[in-house]
């Protein structure tokens, strides 16, 4: 698998890159960043997922996130991937909303018309993705973490639980805990996968809790100040499946901060230092 650098940028001694490649799951071009620390010739390097929210590419992490510094401290690869396919004759939603479609795939593999062909963003950020950055970056396989933003935060929880292999580690900000529950979960949800709601449930972190699902331990930040805290997010919900399943759960409720990447930027570095003392063992 081939990749295309669009551009590279030299960052706390490490390198910033932005790449492209053709994908063989969304058949779109997709674009991803790629943050490598410093690091001797020969280091394989663990590595931080990063699953970004509604209307948002790449670049908003890339850009407003403030991991870098962190990173190079901590020794971590950082991978920001987009958050749905794009291109021509990609459908987004009919009315143009933001909360379906371009920039909202909500890391599921669609099953409808006429999202299931390019819609298979579940698919990509689990298989063909790690796949394309295994074979370009020194990574060390055995040392990966997930983390994400709303709706990344939901695709990070979830894939952290069905994969609990795999990663290390798995946090979140402000995430959509329950999408089964919610109204920007109910409209995706159903959207791509349709009205069996049995489907619905391997993409809810709550859902898939009740049902079995396992985890090591979960570090959530939310603001008290976020519009969207009682509607969409329900921490509360994530707080009672963890502690009803024995999952430990650090769910911090900070004051006055909201949904935006003010937020966020703020706690990152918490958040590296967790997964990187995750990723250590």
């Amino acid at each position: 698998m081939t990749i295309e650098t669009v551009s590279l940028n030299r960052s706390h001694g490490g390198m910033q890159g932005v790449y492209k490649h053709v994908s063989r799951e969304t058949g779109t071009s997709m674009t991803f960043s790629v943050y490598v620390p410093p690091h001797p010739d020969d280091a394989k390097l663990p590595v931080v997922w990063y699953l970004s929210g509604l209307t948002c590419t790449h670049a908003n992490v890339t850009e407003k996130g403030e991991f870098r510094k962190a990173c190079a401290e901590l020794g971590l690869i950082f991978v920001a991937p987009d958050t749905s396919p794009r291109g021509e004759g990609v459908p987004g939603d009919p009315a143009g909303a933001y909360d379906f479609g371009l920039g909202a795939g909500f890391y599921v593999d669609a099953t409808q018309e006429p999202f299931a062909r390019n819609y298979r963003m579940w698919s990509y950020v689990t298989e063909e993705l790690p796949e394309l950055i295994a074979g370009h970056f020194p990574v060390d396989a055995n040392r990966q973490s997930i983390l994400g933003h709303s709706m990344g935060g939901h695709g990070a929880l979830t894939v952290a639980l069905r994969h609990p292999g795999r990663y290390r580690a798995a946090s979140a900000f402000s995430p959509v805990v329950a999408p089964s529950q919610v109204p920007w979960g109910i409209k995706a949800l159903s959207g791509y996968l349709g009205e069996a709601r049995d489907a619905w449930r391997r993409h809810d972190a709550v859902a898939l809790i009740e049902d079995g699902a396992r985890f090591s331990d979960f570090l959530v930040d939310v603001g008290d100040a976020d519009p969207f805290l009682t509607d969409q997010l329900r921490p509360e919900l994530l707080e009672r499946a963890c502690s009803q399943a024995g999952i430990p759960l650090l769910l911090r409720r900070q004051p006055g901060y909201d949904h935006s990447y003010y937020f966020i930027s703020t706690f990152m570095e918490d958040h590296m230092r967790w997964h990187a003392a995750r990723l250590r063992r």
